[in-house]
């Protein structure tokens, strides 16, 4: 672990990649459909793994809280479920608010004040982290936990940070990849839970990361469809830092999983990568601030009005906005945002944790099983469905689902089959257990009647059902 303090200086060029688009339509539908999944969609491993994230986060502010000071008012990004953000406020006293693209993720975080008998918790706003809700100069700290790395362009994200927060305040990010330079990058690969065994004992020995690309675990978000920046190396981190901030201390994590990565970082130091925490300090010293949390929110479409708190618990902005408070979560994203990330029941969409998904069904489905964003159902040899083209052109299908591990105890290769309206699309074999995510096109057609085949079947002896696989949701993207 490397730890310094710098202060202001030239380092680096400007990346070529500051005229890149931060994120497109796309990753931003299927980021919400990945913190929705992936929150509390398996609440007991979800938790051990948010209370171990908690104690890693917390012991590196503890390390760096003289240097940052003040933590009060405090905005979270990319929160997920919002439990670093509880945290702030039950451990180090702090307030503020949690954020994150997905409203229905920082909705399931009411189950972690059940489980930890949390007595505070921050208030939680839907947000986009290009476009906060919040007025300029209004916030103390700005935190980020393992987020920026899915924009494209990082710098857009250091930008409106630095735009909200007040002068002399603090940005602290963690858990962000610094490139690896030692590695031939041949592939992605999944968790250690699903990796094959000859990847498991490499990645035992610390030599798995020679051969990969990037973070190991990075597979199954980009199996979503994020696209994720792994392109830093901490030089890059420097520069982008340097441009925005006064000065900075950091913390750099080099891996050390085995003897091939204890003797990398005795050779290789910082070229072998890892992971960057960073507490980075605004210009500037702020005059005192005594105005409420709800007083520091601003209004996403006019971009400057403040949201007056209703009676019921709604903001509303004297341009027409309003944001109601729906499961203890306020929908803050502007409203072209809103129509087209938050659609509803709409008929190119069967999402399994809604209870209307069962209207689009057609036969071959088993019971309704599941918590949360990971609501599914199994099938056996067929199941169908029906989805309605609502925005016209030419689509992209996309199923969601899981392959269990007795699916693989024939050895028969698993596989997935397609038909749409009556003409087969695609086949798939499943090289994992785990999640899995099928995409085809589709031409431009009012409908589509949607037939899904899998094999190789087994039976529970218990159960007089026939499994194959199980799906979480099937939907229509415009191609963009």
């Amino acid at each position: 672990m490397y730890c310094e303090k710098e202060q202001k200086g030239i380092y680096w060029q400007f990346p070529s990649n500051m005229s890149i688009a931060a994120q497109s339509a796309s990753v931003r539908r299927a980021q919400i459909e990945f913190h929705n999944f992936a929150s509390l969609g398996e609440p007991e491993r979800a938790l051990r793994i948010y209370a171990e994230e908690n104690a890693r986060r917390g012991a590196f502010l503890r390390n760096h809280l003289a240097y940052a000071g003040s933590l009060t008012p405090f905005l979270e990004i990319g929160a997920n479920a919002g439990h670093s953000s509880y945290m702030l406020v039950n451990e180090f006293g702090a307030e503020g608010f949690a954020s994150d693209l997905s409203a229905d993720s920082l909705r399931h975080g009411v189950a972690l004040v059940k489980a930890w008998n949390l007595e505070r918790s921050p208030i939680r706003v839907a947000a986009d982290a290009l476009h906060l809700p919040f007025a300029d100069g209004s916030l103390q700290c700005v935190v980020a936990f393992q987020m920026l790395s899915q924009f494209l362009n990082i710098d857009s994200v250091f930008r409106e940070v630095k735009r909200v927060l007040r002068p002399g305040g603090v940005f602290i990010f963690a858990e962000e990849p610094v490139r690896r330079r030692m590695t031939l990058g041949l592939y992605r690969c999944p968790y250690p839970e699903t990796m094959k065994p000859w990847e498991r004992l490499l990645h035992k020995w610390g030599l798995l990361g020679y051969l990969v690309r990037d973070v190991i675990g990075a597979h199954q978000e980009e199996s979503f469809g994020i696209r994720q920046n792994h392109s830093m190396v901490l030089e890059d981190w420097r520069d982008l830092v340097d441009r925005h901030f006064e000065s900075w201390e950091y913390e750099l994590y080099i891996p050390e999983r085995g003897w091939g990565e204890r003797l990398g970082k005795r050779l290789f130091g910082a070229g072998l990568g890892g992971t960057l925490a960073a507490v980075c300090r605004k210009a500037g010293t702020a005059d005192a601030d005594t105005r409420s949390l709800w007083e520091r929110l601003r209004c996403p479409d006019c971009e400057g009005g403040p949201l007056g708190r209703e009676l019921n618990g709604a903001l509303r902005c004297h341009c027409g906005y309003t944001a109601p408070l729906e499961g203890g979560v306020y929908n803050l994203l502007g409203s072209e945002d809103k129509d087209e990330l938050y659609p509803g029941d709409r008929a190119d969409i069967i999402d399994f944790s809604r209870e209307s998904h069962h209207e689009r069904l057609g036969a071959g489905w088993h019971e309704l099983e599941g918590v949360y964003g990971n609501k599914f159902r199994w099938i056996g040899e067929q199941a169908d469905a029906r989805l309605e083209n609502v925005r016209g052109g030419s689509q992209r299908l996309r199923i969601r689902g899981h392959a269990h591990s007795n699916l693989f105890a024939s050895g028969v290769p698993p596989w997935v089959r397609v038909t749409v309206n009556g003409r087969e699309q695609r086949r798939w074999i499943l090289e994992r257990t785990g999640l899995f995510i099928l995409e085809t096109d589709l031409p431009d057609d009012p409908s589509y009647e949607v037939e899904i085949f899998a094999g190789p079947t087994w039976i529970v002896p218990t159960d007089d059902r026939t499994f194959s696989v199980n799906l979480s949701m099937i939907r229509l993207d415009p191609l963009d």
